[in-house]
C-alpha cells in the first residue's frame, strides 16, 4: 500500500473543518483571518475523545466525559474575536476544558495560560496541546481563584456559561485595558456574550450577542440563604 496516500478519516475531518469555517462562522460575522485560519488548520477532533471525535465539528456543544461541554465553534470564535487579541498579550483561559479555545486564542498570536480543574479534562488536554500548541501554559488548578501569578492579564476567557463574573477572576484583569469575555447565562436558558473592561471605576460590562452556553460548574455561585 502506498504510505503517502491520502487518509480518509484525515480528509474527512479536513473537509468538515472547512465546511465549518464556511457555513457557520464566515456567515455570522467571525472575519478575524487569524481566527478564521486557526480553526480551518487545528484539528478540533484531536481535543476529542475518539468516541467524540464524529461531532467534533457540529454546531452544538459536544458534551466531555466530565459532563463539562465544549463550546460550540461559532460560540468560542465570537467569544474571542470578542476579546479582540493583539498579538504578545498575555490571556488567562479559565474552564480551559482540552484545551482547544486555549490553542485557537495561542494562533491569534497571543501568550495563553489555560487553567483546569477537573483531572480528566486535564489528561486529555496535556498531550494535545504539547503535540498542536506547545506555547500554551497548562495550568491545573481552581477555576474560581482564577491565576493570580501570572496577573494582571490582558485578556481573560472564560469558556463557558457564568451566573456572574467572579470577582477574584476580574480583579486579575489589567487595569488599563484589560477585557474578559464570557456568556452570562439567562433564566430563559438563553445566554447573553459580554465584553468586561477594567475601568478605574471597576468593571463595565457591555452585552455583545446572544449565545447559547453551559454553565461551568465550578463557577457556581452556591446559594445564599436568608433567615
Amino acid at each position: 500500500m502506498d504510505a503517502s496516500a491520502a487518509d480518509p478519516v484525515t480528509d474527512r475531518f479536513a473537509a468538515a473543518r472547512s465546511r465549518m469555517v464556511d457555513g457557520q462562522l464566515r456567515p455570522n460575522r467571525v472575519n478575524d483571518p487569524r481566527i478564521l485560519a486557526a480553526m480551518r488548520t487545528l484539528p478540533r477532533e484531536r481535543f476529542l475523545p475518539a468516541s467524540l471525535a464524529p461531532l467534533a465539528y457540529a454546531d452544538a456543544e459536544v458534551k466531555l466525559p466530565s459532563g463539562r461541554p465544549m463550546l460550540a465553534p461559532l460560540a468560542l470564535a465570537r467569544l474571542i474575536q470578542l476579546a479582540a487579541p493583539r498579538a504578545g498579550e498575555q490571556a488567562l483561559v479559565v474552564g480551559a476544558g482540552t484545551g482547544y479555545g486555549a490553542a485557537v486564542l495561542a494562533a491569534c498570536g497571543v501568550r495563553v495560560s489555560a487553567l483546569e480543574q477537573d483531572p480528566a479534562l486535564l489528561a486529555l488536554a496535556r498531550p494535545v496541546l504539547a503535540a498542536l500548541a506547545p506555547a500554551v501554559r497548562l495550568i491545573a488548578g481552581p477555576l474560581a481563584a482564577g491565576q493570580a501569578p501570572g496577573a494582571p492579564w490582558d485578556i481573560v476567557l472564560i469558556e463557558g456559561a457564568v451566573d456572574a463574573i467572579p470577582g477574584s477572576i476580574a480583579a486579575q484583569l489589567r487595569q488599563d485595558g484589560g477585557r474578559l469575555v464570557t456568556v452570562l447565562a439567562g433564566r430563559d436558558g438563553m445566554g447573553r456574550a459580554v465584553l468586561a473592561e477594567a475601568t478605574a471605576l471597576g468593571l463595565a460590562v457591555q452585552p455583545a450577542f446572544d449565545c447559547t452556553a453551559a454553565r461551568i460548574p465550578e463557577l457556581i455561585a452556591p446559594p445564599q440563604f436568608v433567615f
